[in-house]
């Protein structure tokens, strides 16, 4: 009997052990369970997060570009205000330069007068001077080919001392800023 009993006492001792086994194994099952939810659900936020980051930069690069170009933009426009400001400028400086020499085609040689229009002829070689420092070119026209790119014909002339479609008289000279055309050289043209 007491065989009986130690066999009892060990048979519920291993009833109990595997009634503790088997809760433990639930309770580790249900824990997986829910570590895995956890885990899917930090999965499914890491990947909104993801796409919002993604979504974010997105937005920053375009931003950027808008930034970039916008920069690009004003400065070009700041630099055709400018080009146009300097050619505006020009062309009114171009009008008194033009005065200059017609005056001093027909400069006193001798006496007061003399000095005097020396005078001015050495502040009309000043602003032609100052003019060409800003890239301001004469354009060639005497004797030189009609172009209509670079040439208003005034008039059309018969001419024995000239070929068809020859410059034979500049009556205004013609000028360029850099690449540009300021003023068309105002000629007479040999028919």
């Amino acid at each position: 009997m007491a065989k009986k009993k130690k066999d009892k006492k060990k048979v519920k001792e291993q009833e109990v052990i595997v009634e503790e086994t088997t809760v433990q194994e639930e309770q580790v099952e249900e824990a997986t369970e829910v570590s895995e939810a956890v885990i899917e659900k930090f999965k499914e936020e890491l990947a909104e997060a993801m796409a919002k980051a993604d979504e974010n930069l997105d937005g920053w690069q375009r931003a950027q570009a808008d930034l970039a170009n916008y920069r690009k933009r004003v400065e070009r426009e700041r630099e055709m205000t400018k080009d146009s400001i300097k050619t505006s400028v020009i062309k009114r400086y171009l009008d008194v330069s033009d005065d200059l020499v017609l005056a001093l085609k027909n400069k006193p040689q001798e006496g007061e007068g003399a000095e005097w229009a020396e005078g001015i002829a050495l502040i009309s070689r000043k602003l032609e001077t100052l003019l060409e420092g800003e890239g301001l070119t004469m354009i060639e026209a005497d004797g030189q080919q009609f172009d209509p790119r670079v040439h208003e014909a005034v008039s059309q002339e018969d001419s024995e001392d000239h070929e068809s479609g020859q410059i034979i008289d500049v009556l205004k000279p013609g000028y360029m800023l850099g690449d540009k055309v300021l003023r068309a050289a105002l000629v007479r043209v040999a028919v």
